[in-house]
């Protein structure tokens, strides 16, 4: 079998993760992950690491040169400052995210190499979700939305490199992503176990944190790996761009209870609370759970990266009213042969069961 070679860009990402788990057990294909630090591989994983700064041209330079055999790109990186949201907005990071793709690609498209496709990430900001109402469902074929953004940037650079070079490329532009990476900007899997396992801890019922609630979707990054598995191969996603869900709709207030029952914790009343605060003062509690369940968790700041200040922006802490639903159409994916789904409760629970079957969160309370 003709074996292809995915560079996986991100790899100690949610994103990146979960890509690299799934690339791994495809027998097609020969995984290098790049990322500054050493990605959890799958049990059997034969693939190479290369440990690169993105914002160090000569390093991605060096460490591509090594890798000529690689034919597809699935660019998972990102650059985040501390507190997340102010810096959404700010030119520095939109510039700084730019110049990493910038990094990788270039030398990626040098002679002797031979790219195929790269598959880009964007997200609802592309619709302008983090500034203001968007439509409902909002459609790739929708004018780009009127506000500087880092998608924008990158996605213009890809366009015009594949242009020129006659590579194919794909964006996504998935909802809310879980999974199990830790210390990352954004995922709210580590930030909800944890914040269970203190309140029981704390002897705190496990009550909804944030403020008024609206009408979500969710992207599993699982079903997110197997879209960009799908994607590397198939003419329908050449030089697309595809919104992607797990399929169907939730509201975190509603869905609270499943989520206590997961995480066999007792449910309260709504009770705001401010996750950016409330989570980084238990850094005691939280090392004796650690301690006392033998877990192989690291220290909460290890754990939580910038996700907790995600969680108030998710949960919606801070808005006075219910914000307008945020959905977007996945038609054209679907119709462009990438059909699979899963149910998002379910998603939950499969999530925490996995963070502790890895002694990520403590047993279930009996």
């Amino acid at each position: 079998m003709t074996r292809s070679t995915v560079l996986i860009v991100g790899a100690t990402g949610v994103v990146g993760h979960a890509a690299l788990e799934h690339f791994a057990a495809l027998p097609k294909w020969q995984v290098v992950t790049m990322s500054r630090r050493q990605p959890e591989s799958p049990p059997g994983f034969t693939g190479r690491h290369l440990s690169v700064d993105l914002l160090d041209p000569k390093a991605c330079a060096q460490a591509v040169q090594a890798v000529p055999e690689v034919s597809h790109v699935v660019y998972a990186a990102l650059f985040e400052k501390p507190g997340l949201v102010k810096g959404w907005r700010e030119d520095d990071q939109m510039q700084t995210n730019l110049a990493m793709l910038r990094n990788l690609l270039e030398p990626l498209l040098r002679p002797g190499h031979r790219l195929a496709h790269v598959s880009l990430l964007q997200g609802t900001k592309a619709y302008g979700v983090h500034l203001h109402p968007v439509a409902a469902p909002a459609r790739e074929s929708q004018p780009r939305d009127a506000h500087d953004n880092f998608y924008w940037l990158q996605e213009d650079l890809l366009r015009a490199l594949a242009a020129r070079e006659g590579f194919g490329f794909t964006v996504f532009r998935p909802q809310l992503i879980f999974g199990d990476a830790l210390g990352v900007a954004m995922n709210l899997i580590p930030v909800i176990g944890v914040y269970a396992a203190l309140c029981l801890e704390l002897g705190l019922p496990f009550s909804y944190p944030g403020g008024p609630s609206n009408l979500l979707e969710a992207t599993d990054s699982r079903l997110l790996a197997r879209a960009l598995a799908w994607a590397a191969e198939t003419p329908a996603a050449r030089n697309q761009v595809f919104n992607i869900t797990n399929g169907d709709v939730f509201v975190w207030r509603h869905v609270w209870p499943t989520l206590a029952q997961s995480l066999g914790v007792r449910m309260g009343a709504d009770e705001p609370r401010s996750m950016a605060r409330f989570l980084p003062a238990q850094a005691a509690a939280w090392d004796r759970i650690v301690a006392r369940n033998g877990l192989r968790a690291p220290p909460l700041a290890g754990l939580l990266g910038e996700s907790h200040h995600y969680a108030d922006f998710c949960f919606g802490y801070h808005a006075k009213q219910a914000p307008p639903p945020v959905i977007v159409s996945t038609i054209k994916l679907r119709e462009a042969g990438f059909g699979d789904c899963i149910d998002t409760e379910r998603m939950f629970g499969d999530w925490f069961d996995i963070m502790r079957s890895k002694s990520l969160l403590p047993p279930l309370a009996r």
